[in-house]
């Protein structure tokens, strides 16, 4: 239950680009995630929402403050659920003419197509999506700092002037977001396969978990975690993201299904002839995808891994990040394990592959024990 984060002390000082009033219509983790990262930076943040238990939770936790007359917002952001957003981008367009109004629903074409079919002017209006959030929803999980090193996608047309366009950059920068352009189809066709199969993927292999024997699900580790956690979603929401880009995910899931179909004939006799390299092939293709997301900051840059083995006492994984800090290694990710029923955890560290060998020689030389070592 945590509000806006702490900025780091090099931010403090920093000058926000959006200046003037931002109105966030819709106070739920996204749009208090906004507040919390632009009032941060000493911008006036204005906010609204149906629900005044949802808002009034948003403004004690330090979002932004409620409206007033005379209120003149030089942007407006609508972080509303899919099924409103275009009726809630008209109703800002016609009370704000000339303010730019850009949304962060995370379906990009349905929206746009509803608001010209009602032939609005929609010069001033930009179409935008953070890849961000969480499992948990509501201003109550809103966090400052979501956005920070995540893609922000801004859908622009021919309309769209170069002022308009910099208003919207400079909010997703504000927030530590990276703006990328696409188009409102480029990006449903993206976020299908990167965002919405996922979210139904998990949700099938966990739904798997409800009627299993509890003796098979004490074997979980933290593989099986990893490729669930997005299950926790709340299903009201994703009813409407799915409804709102079902034809590319169907898409996606009809490809999925083929390949699902063809793995399952391979292992209905694996010693047919064939099937053991169909089934290679279908692992070393999940190698090559894996290889083409990008690492940290964005970058194609792959990194090697080691497990250490943590007795569970106190202090024992400050102890583990000091020697590293000692050894002048970097950590670029970790994932921690626990292993049931052990008095022990895992601890899964990942360096650049020049740092690999150093590392693991030099935290065995200070006692650690090293379960192994992997590519990432």
């Amino acid at each position: 239950m945590t509000a806006a984060a702490p900025r780091p002390s090099a931010d403090r000082d920093r000058a926000a680009r959006v200046s003037g009033t931002v109105r966030i219509v819709g106070a739920g983790l996204l749009g208090a995630s906004i507040g919390h990262a632009l009032r941060a930076l000493g911008v006036d943040v204005i906010l609204t929402d149906t629900s005044p238990t949802q808002l009034r939770l948003a403004i004690d936790y330090g979002a932004g403050r409620a409206e007033a007359a005379g209120d003149a917002p030089s942007l407006i952001v609508v972080a509303v659920p899919p099924d409103v957003t275009a009726d809630v981008v008209q109703r800002e367009l016609e009370r704000f003419p000339g303010v730019v109004v850009t949304d962060v629903a995370s379906v990009k074409l349905g929206p746009l197509s509803e608001l010209r079919e009602r032939g609005l002017d929609l010069t001033h209006y930009i179409g935008s999506h953070p890849m961000a959030g969480r499992e948990r929803g509501g201003a109550i999980s809103a966090r400052a700092d979501i956005f920070a090193g995540r893609p922000w996608v801004i859908c622009r047309d021919g309309e769209t002037t170069a002022a308009d366009l910099a208003l919207v950059e400079a909010l997703a920068l504000d927030l530590g977001a990276t703006p990328i352009e696409m188009t409102p189809e480029e990006h449903d066709r993206s976020v299908a396969l990167v965002s919405h199969v996922p979210q139904v993927v998990a949700s099938l292999l966990a739904g798997r978990f409800t009627d299993a024997p509890d003796e098979a699900l004490r074997l979980a580790g933290q593989g099986v975690r990893d490729t669930t956690r997005i299950a926790h979603s709340a299903p009201e929401l994703w009813v409407q993201i799915l409804g709102a880009n079902h034809a590319p995910v169907v898409d996606v899931l009809d490809a999925l299904a083929a390949d699902l179909a063809s793995l399952a004939d391979a292992l209905r006799d694996p010693d047919a002839a064939g099937a053991r390299r169909a089934l290679a092939d279908a692992i070393r293709r999940g190698n090559d995808g894996v290889e083409r997301l990008p690492g940290k900051h964005g970058q194609n840059r792959r990194f090697e891994s080691f497990v250490v083995m943590i007795d569970d006492t106190a202090g024992q994984l400050g102890r583990l990040f000091g020697d590293l800090g000692t050894l002048q290694i970097n950590i670029e990710d970790l994932r921690l394990e626990h292993s049931p029923g052990a008095q022990f955890g895992l601890a899964e560290i990942s360096v650049v592959p020049g740092a690999l060998r150093g590392a693991v020689e030099g935290l065995e030389q200070r006692g650690w024990r090293i379960a192994s070592t992997t590519h990432d």
